[in-house]
């Protein structure tokens, strides 16, 4: 008997249709509702509810209670990452769900991977931080750098709360449009969530798209240049 971790179980999950679209829907971030998740999926709230309770089971949701609605969610960043991966690896296999069209432009610019920044202006921003020596690699992690430290401060990041927590600084996720990584980790997650608070940035809940304003994109640029 081979012995070790048991990937067609979890294969076997994502890989049916319907769950896929589940938990592509889910890689907004938000948590939806059952009803929300069949019609994602295109099956009926009863089916839907038996493909949620095998993706719980499994380990890769993360259901809540509020009032008489259940709520899901990927369990962690490390489903997320996982589900990144596939879409990179069906993109550059040439197995797209759909034919380009304009969300699609928008998703491959800038989108929400889970709870980060995705797409052209997700790796321009990780390029950015590398080129200023703000990230470094360190065998095989990625680490925030003294200077990278300063700036993400100056930035109005809170770095001791998200040193604090379980989740990693920093993390390279590799963009499924772009091929080339992206900022992951709660440092991806604050560099969004700043760019928000500023008004930079605002994200569609149901497409994944971010949108940046005219004086977003031209701070975007201003700070995270390739020169």
């Amino acid at each position: 008997m081979k012995e070790g971790p048991d990937i067609a179980h979890i294969a076997a999950l994502i890989g049916d249709p319907a769950r896929a679209n589940m938990l592509t829907a889910l890689m907004s971030g938000k948590a939806l509702t059952v009803s929300e998740l069949s019609e994602e999926a295109g099956v009926t709230i009863q089916t839907a509810s038996s493909h949620l309770s095998k993706l719980d089971a499994g380990g890769l949701l993360r259901p809540r209670k509020q009032g008489r609605h259940k709520y899901f969610s990927l369990a962690n960043d490390e489903v997320a990452h996982v589900l990144e991966g596939l879409m990179g690896l069906a993109a550059g296999s040439g197995h797209l769900r759909k034919r380009t069209g304009p969300k699609d432009i928008e998703l491959r610019k800038a989108r929400v991977c889970y709870n980060h920044l995705a797409g052209d202006m997700g790796t321009q921003l990780f390029d950015s931080l590398m080129a200023q020596e703000h990230l470094a690699i360190n065998g095989e992690d990625l680490i925030l750098t003294t200077t990278g430290a300063n700036f993400a401060t100056g930035f109005d990041i809170d770095l001791d709360s998200l040193r604090s927590n379980r989740t990693p600084l920093c993390r390279e996720c590799l963009d499924w449009s772009e091929r080339r990584s992206h900022l992951a980790g709660s440092l991806g997650r604050a560099f969004l969530s700043r760019f928000e608070d500023l008004s930079w940035a605002s994200r569609d809940q149901k497409t994944r798209v971010v949108t940046f304003s005219q004086i977003g994109a031209q701070e975007f640029e201003r700070l995270f240049a390739m020169k």
